[in-house]
């Protein structure tokens, strides 16, 4: 598996500007909580729907210490859907935009980021 840069799609970039200022938590912050939403979806998200075309991070910053814990997370939900681990990057890819999407649905100020943690 090599996965070194992750970029988003202009949708999703948007999306994770709004949530930014309205929140007030960084990028990589509101990609984690996404990610986790997406993963938690029972739907199996197309990484082709999701072109690589705006906003990149860097894996590391993006995870940071908990970088194990989401690439655990995220083999583990390739497993249960029977996916490949050889597109993992892809997948990675994926939940993290979908998250995104599904996170700007349902935060709309910082008391709901607190209502969505409990």
């Amino acid at each position: 598996m090599k996965i070194t840069k992750l970029r988003l799609t202009k949708e999703a970039s948007n999306r994770l500007r709004f949530l930014a200022g309205k929140t007030g938590l960084t990028p990589n912050l509101l990609c984690r909580l996404g990610f986790c939403l997406s993963l938690n979806e029972p739907s199996i998200p197309n990484p082709t729907d999701y072109p690589e075309e705006d906003r990149e991070f860097n894996r590391y910053t993006l995870l940071g210490e908990y970088d194990l814990l989401f690439v655990s997370l995220l083999k583990q939900r390739c497993y249960q859907d029977g996916l490949e681990l050889s597109d993992l990057s892809d997948h990675f890819r994926a939940h993290m935009n979908r998250g995104v999407v599904l996170l700007q649905k349902r935060i709309k100020g910082v008391g709901d980021i607190v209502e969505l943690l409990q």
